[in-house]
């Protein structure tokens, strides 16, 4: 081949990448000037949906924020190879047209991740768009971290979102419109991150949305996160309602056919028109009820939303509610009557459900314009309708109130934090009243000490019982609807450890947990002084090392519970005495510790030599204290392993310990107590004696006040002068109960103090 023919098949080739180029550059030019177009399109769109609401300069504003946030975000796209712009403008979009937000909301919402991805900051956008716009961007950014890296971080990062959130209710407004739309482009995500988002979704922001009253919002949410989370279930649902639609659509015109003439002929202005229920709910019926889909007769609900003024909002839902149930037969037990009291969200709407043709029953729905848009929009529309919602605008306060009581005190432990925060997120509620018949709304399960704290701390903390509709309650009673509360309370009473099982709600668990920490370490401060007492009696110099040390030798958990436990009593002058001896000569109580050690229960009784290993599942084997003789730290005991209720633990004198020994001795395990923590651990003692003055406030004092233990019930009775008391104590272990006998000996006209082996 010749070199001419050589360059010229050279040049071809060339011209043709190069044509090729070219080709591309074109069509790319064509693809960005295309999306250039789409991303314009989109912003007059949003335009156009805040129209309404847009305000001499807000334009302008709004224009700002796009172009800032195009420039931006200008070399990101999307897992789906859109410009990244798209999301942003749709979060705003969503602010506009499906949340009903203004101008800042719009801005921010433009802005919202020009922070985090991009190299601008807090304080640029300060600069550009004020402090209240970078308040909430701030807000924004914050949330993000939510649910990534260690747990200490995310209760942190929850911590200032909720303090955001609590300062301005716009962040988490955005952030909703966020995750939707989130959720809506989610195809292009790999599985994993799918499954991680959808389960964000339906634990926090689903619930959010719907205590924010975003009825719309949180269905979409929670169907989007039912399809990421279990596509098989979704799938087969919305195939489903597919199916029956065509019978579902002709059931719902032959019942609103006749209640559409006679609305008209009484003169009403309505829509009427059937909802279906959305996918997740009708999952959850299925689910939780163990109803198949055939049996859910509440597929739909028929909506009547009536235009009327103001003043007659209530009147004339009621005349509708009196029309229909004139021309379908009500169920009596399903009227909800959420206008003469709305819901903790703002809802309001008058709930029925009748018998309608062919012998189903049907939910109807009866509210307003203004109703429809509360329910559908929450809060943020109550800024259209400001002076009809300031009822409900101070139940979003006194929700913000309590997130902000949580902050001042959160639980270090992030899930539990998160987990008290979701309390307040509550979708069933009761209304209580006070004896002056004010109204308060606690979620379903609250107790009388919840009441009690959510009237006042102090109330709370002073609790010592409740009546409920005038009959004495205990603190644990659980309230129902419309019950009247009063509250009792005694100067001398003070929160106890048990009572973190008496409540739900959020705020009372905190405050709970706050004057324990505080009890306790007051109850330490007096052991402090006491120990170093008993350090210069056993000629032992109280310094910071020495006290450590000793905490390591009695393998407790930190300084501060070992001088909670020498206030109690539970750390006496042979203990220290040992502990010098120790210091002294180490190596002696090495040969012991190895003499005395006693296998764990769970750890060493699979693979032990000298035991018998039943089955694989051993080492799931729970322990159980045995209530045949209540066995408390410090007693001799031993484990019995049952068939069906994992590992028991006796006493060694309990009064079944020589049958179960001598027959089952195969079944017998060794087992010692965990000396970490202190457990208050329930035990009964017998008093007897001669009946004198002011016997039983001398008993109660010694119990109460000089060793600071806890009461569950006391009995006395008297005959001929003698006396025969039981008491049921808290108690940290053996030495703390014995410690107890002994005192109470003291008392005059006490004759003996025993323990009850069998409670």
């Amino acid at each position: 081949m010749s070199g001419l023919v050589k360059k010229r098949l050279a040049f071809e080739v060339q011209f043709k990448n190069i044509t090729f180029i070219l080709t591309q550059i074109v069509r790319m030019q064509i693809d960005l000037e295309a999306e250039k177009k789409e991303i314009l399109n989109r912003y007059k769109n949003l335009i156009k949906a805040s129209k309404r609401r847009l305000e001499k300069g807000d334009k302008e504003i709004i224009r700002k924020a796009f172009e800032v946030s195009v420039e931006a975000h200008k070399e990101m796209r999307r897992k789906s190879g859109e410009p990244y712009i798209y999301h942003p403008i749709a979060v705003a979009q969503i602010c506009a047209e499906e949340i009903g937000l203004g101008t800042t909301s719009i801005v921010c919402a433009l802005l919202h991740d020009t922070v985090e991805d991009t190299d601008m900051t807090i304080d640029d956008i300060k600069g550009m768009f004020g402090e209240k716009v970078a308040q909430i961007i701030d807000g924004l950014t914050k949330i993000s971290g939510v649910f990534d890296h260690t747990s200490s971080i995310q209760a942190e990062n929850f911590r200032k979102m909720l303090l955001t959130l609590s300062e301005d209710v716009r962040v988490i407004l955005i952030k909703l419109a966020d995750r939707l739309h989130n959720m809506r482009t989610l195809d292009h995500m790999k599985r994993d991150k799918q499954m991680k988002i959808a389960g964000e979704t339906l634990y926090l922001y689903a619930p959010l949305a719907h205590r924010l009253g975003l009825n719309a919002i949180k269905s979409e949410l929670e169907d989007l996160g039912l399809k990421y989370t279990n596509e098989d279930w979704y799938r087969d649902i919305v195939q489903k309602l597919k199916e029956t639609e065509p019978v579902r659509k002709k059931f719902i015109k032959n019942f609103i056919d006749p209640l559409n003439d006679i609305l008209k002929e009484q003169g009403f202005k309505f829509k009427i028109f059937g909802r279906p229920k959305s996918i997740y709910s009708i999952y959850n019926k299925i689910k939780h009820k163990g109803v198949p889909f055939e049996e859910i007769y509440d597929l739909f609900a028929i909506r009547i939303v009536i235009d009327t003024p103001p003043d007659k909002e209530k009147a004339d839902c009621w005349k509708i509610y009196s029309i229909i149930t004139d021309f379908y037969h009500p169920n009596p037990d399903r009227l909800r009557d959420w206008i003469s009291t709305p819901k903790s969200n703002g809802y309001e709407s008058l709930h029925t459900t009748v018998m309608g043709p062919e012998g189903k029953w049907v939910e109807v729905q009866i509210r307003t314009i203004r109703m429809d848009e509360l329910a559908e929009m929450g809060y943020a529309a109550h800024w259209k309708y400001k002076d009809a919602a300031a009822e409900k605008e101070s139940n979003l306060e006194n929700w913000l109130r309590r997130i902000r009581e949580m902050l001042d005190n959160p639980d270090p432990n992030a899930l539990e934090f998160i987990d008290d925060f979701k309390l307040n997120l509550f979708s069933d509620e009761i209304f209580v009243f006070t004896p002056k018949g004010d109204m308060k709304s606690l979620p379903l399960t609250a107790t009388a000490l919840d009441f009690a704290f959510e009237i006042h701390t102090k109330v709370g903390e002073q609790c010592i019982g409740a009546k409920v509709n005038h009959k004495l309650v205990p603190l644990s009673y659980q309230l129902k609807s419309g019950d009247q509360v009063e509250i009792l309370t005694s100067v001398k009473q003070h929160p106890k450890e048990d009572w973190i099982s008496y409540v739900v709600t959020a705020r009372a668990k905190s405050k709970i947990k706050n004057a324990l920490k505080e009890t306790r370490r007051k109850i330490a401060e007096t052991g402090k002084e006491l120990l170093e007492k008993k350090f210069y009696k056993c000629k032992l110099d109280y310094t910071i090392q020495n006290v450590n040390d000793f905490v390591s030798f009695l393998k407790l958990p930190s300084s501060g519970e070992l001088f909670y436990r020498t206030a109690l009593g539970n750390v006496d002058v042979k203990e220290i005495k040992e502990f010098v001896e120790f210091k002294s000569h180490p190596e002696r109580f090495k040969s012991k510790k190895k003499e005395n050690k006693i296998e764990e229960l769970v750890t060493n009784i699979r693979g032990s030599s000298d035991m018998l290993v039943i089955g694989d599942d051993m080492q799931k084997l729970d322990y159980g204290l045995s209530p045949c003789c209540s066995p408390i730290p410090g007693d001799d005991v031993f484990g019995f392993i049952t068939v069906n209720e994992g590992i028991k633990i006796h006493r060694v004198n309990c009064p079944n310990a020589v049958k179960l020994l001598s027959n089952y001795a195969y079944r017998v395990v060794k087992a010692k107590w965990n000396n970490d923590h202190l457990i208050s651990f329930l035990a009964g003692i017998k008093i007897k004696g001669t009946d004198e003055m002011g016997l039983v406030n001398n008993i109660t004092k010694v119990i109460s006040s000089q060793l600071n233990i806890n009461m569950r019930s006391i009995s006395f009775d008297t005959e001929d002068g003698i006396f025969d008391g039981t008491i049921m104590v808290f108690v940290h272990d053996a030495k703390h109960l014995s410690n107890l006998i002994e005192n109470l000996m003291k008392v005059k006209g006490v004759t003996s103090v025993t323990r009850i082996d069998n409670n």
